[in-house]
């Protein structure tokens, strides 16, 4: 898949604390099946060997299924299950040095909570933007709060795709119409739902209608 034709919709973040699923392949296939169009592998807790072997079983699930691949911090994991891409955060590596490490035709994406970030990743040769925290989150301790407001800032500004993420579910994802945002980020509102398969459908349809 061209790093142009991704569609960012319904851009899932794992998190195996929160799956309601006994292994985290299923939770990724079941997400998929319901309409996730991205997933990004985050594993905080794991030792090398246990990303990697993890980061293997994921690969397998979303090459049956076309859907891109992208690895959290690790460029080393993503280069060695072959990924689409990474997310690095404002205190991994710069963007420079992983475009420089993956190459050309591998997805950056970053994250960014103001819009001199959000400038500096675009500048720097990132393919899309991850904004956020919008509202308080309990999957991620250290997240800092952005406003509506600066996010249109940052959709003003920078001509990349943006997918909120921060708190994003059912409930709040209807305040991004007419932000001009091009996905959803989440974590718990999809992973740790009963029926995931039903809660990613869900969120697809509101925010595309």
């Amino acid at each position: 898949m061209k790093k142009n034709e991704i569609d960012y919709t319904l851009y899932l973040c794992t998190d195996r604390d929160l799956m309601s699923t006994d292994t985290l392949e299923e939770a990724v296939e079941q997400a998929i099946k319901g309409g996730c169009t991205l997933v990004q592998l985050r594993e905080k807790n794991s030792s090398s060997l246990e990303f990697y072997e993890t980061a293997k079983k994921i690969r397998k699930i979303t090459r049956k299924y076309n859907i891109p691949l992208i690895i959290n911090d690790r460029v080393d994991i993503a280069l060695a299950v072959d990924a689409d891409g990474v997310h690095v955060g404002q205190s991994d590596l710069p963007v420079k040095v992983v475009r420089r490490i993956i190459g050309q035709d591998k997805i950056v994406g970053v994250s960014a909570a103001k819009l001199s970030e959000a400038r500096q990743a675009a500048e720097d040769g990132a393919d899309y933007l991850g904004v956020g925290a919008m509202y308080p989150t309990d999957t991620k301790a250290d997240a800092r709060p952005v406003t509506m407001e600066e996010l249109k800032e940052i959709r003003s500004a920078v001509n990349l795709p943006i997918v909120v993420i921060g708190g994003i579910n059912q409930k709040t994802l209807h305040n991004f119409k007419g932000t001009g945002i091009d996905g959803l980020a989440v974590v718990s509102a999809v992973i740790a739902a009963e029926n995931i398969e039903k809660a990613a459908h869900d969120m697809v349809t509101e925010f595309r209608e």
